[in-house]
C-alpha cells in the first residue's frame, strides 16, 4: 500500500510568492491600513495586514503589481475584492487575510498623486455633483491578468 498523496491544484490562475507592500481599506471607507503580500494571483491574494476586517467585507488593495504578473512594466494597481478567509494571529503578529479579486483598476503614478491630492482640497469646499455618477460594475481582469 502506498502513502504516496497526489496534490491536485484547483486554483484557476498561476500564483506568485511577492512579499510586496500592500494599503488596504474598506471599500468605501477612508481609514487605509497598510501589510505585505505573500501570494499573488490574477484573481486572488494571501496577505499579512494589522488592519481589523472580517470575511466577507468588501475590500480595496492598492499595491505595484510586478513586471511578472502584468507581462510588461511594474504597475500601480488597485485591486476590488472580497475577504474570503482569515487566519487569526497568534499574540503580536499579523492576521492572514485571503481575498477573491473582483476588478482591478490601473493607476498611472501621476494620477495617484493627482487623486490624493483632489480629495484632501475637495473636503475643504462644497461638492454639487453636475450630473449623476455612472454605475460602477467590477472590471474584469485584463487580458494579461486573466488565467
Amino acid at each position: 500500500m502506498s502513502t504516496d498523496h497526489t496534490h491536485v491544484e484547483r486554483r484557476a490562475a498561476q500564483r506568485f510568492d511577492f512579499h510586496l507592500p500592500v494599503s488596504v481599506r474598506l471599500a468605501g471607507g477612508d481609514q487605509e491600513g497598510h501589510g505585505f503580500t505573500q501570494d499573488l494571483s490574477a484573481r486572488g491574494a494571501l496577505f499579512y495586514t494589522d488592519f481589523a476586517l472580517s470575511e466577507g467585507d468588501a475590500i480595496e488593495l492598492t499595491l505595484v503589481m510586478p513586471s511578472e504578473i502584468t507581462l510588461a512594466e511594474n504597475m500601480r494597481v488597485r485591486c476590488r475584492g472580497k475577504v474570503v478567509r482569515i487566519s487569526r494571529p497568534a499574540v503580536g503578529a499579523r492576521a492572514g487575510i485571503a481575498v477573491l479579486l473582483e476588478g482591478y483598476e490601473f493607476l498611472p503614478e501621476a494620477a495617484v498623486e493627482a487623486s490624493d491630492n483632489f480629495g484632501r482640497i475637495s473636503a475643504l469646499h462644497e461638492h454639487k455633483p453636475d450630473k449623476a455618477e455612472p454605475d460602477e460594475s467590477p472590471a474584469a481582469p485584463p487580458p494579461s491578468l486573466a488565467s
